[in-house]
């Protein structure tokens, strides 16, 4: 795992529900918690593109739901500057299930993923058919 390189507004709080956009299985899934995330006192974690997070998946295959997971943002609709100046925002908010360890338990990633994640998670990079 790298570092970003933009400064991304972070707009997903805990409770959020993104699509799972690989084939494992999931479909939908809601934001339990952040990994790494530091903030004071009863703030809710926020996560923004790039973070890896843990997840509840709710809609999906049997055996697949209300499986806890951890999974990553690779895309969000509040837009976010990247150093260039270039503003980006996606038209979804959207995740992907990993190992902890950072491999993806998918074998593809449906539709655009963000050049953020796709530089600080390597697998998911090179899953991706778009990178924006």
């Amino acid at each position: 795992m790298k570092a970003i390189t933009s400064n991304v507004a972070k707009a997903l709080p805990i409770g959020a529900r993104l699509q799972c956009v690989d084939n494992t299985g999931a479909r939908e899934v809601e934001i339990i918690s952040v990994k790494g995330y530091k903030g004071v006192r009863r703030r809710l974690d926020v996560a923004g593109v790039g973070d890896m997070i843990i997840v509840s998946v709710k809609k999906g295959s049997a055996d697949m739901r209300k499986e806890v997971m951890t999974a990553v943002v690779v895309r969000q609709k509040k837009e976010y500057r990247r150093a260039d100046g270039l503003r980006v925002k996606f038209e979804d908010n959207a995740a992907v299930i990993i190992s902890p360890e950072g491999v993806i338990k998918g074998s593809e990633i449906r539709g655009p993923v963000a050049k953020e994640a796709a530089d600080r998670w390597p697998g998911i990079g090179s899953a991706a058919s778009i990178i924006v």
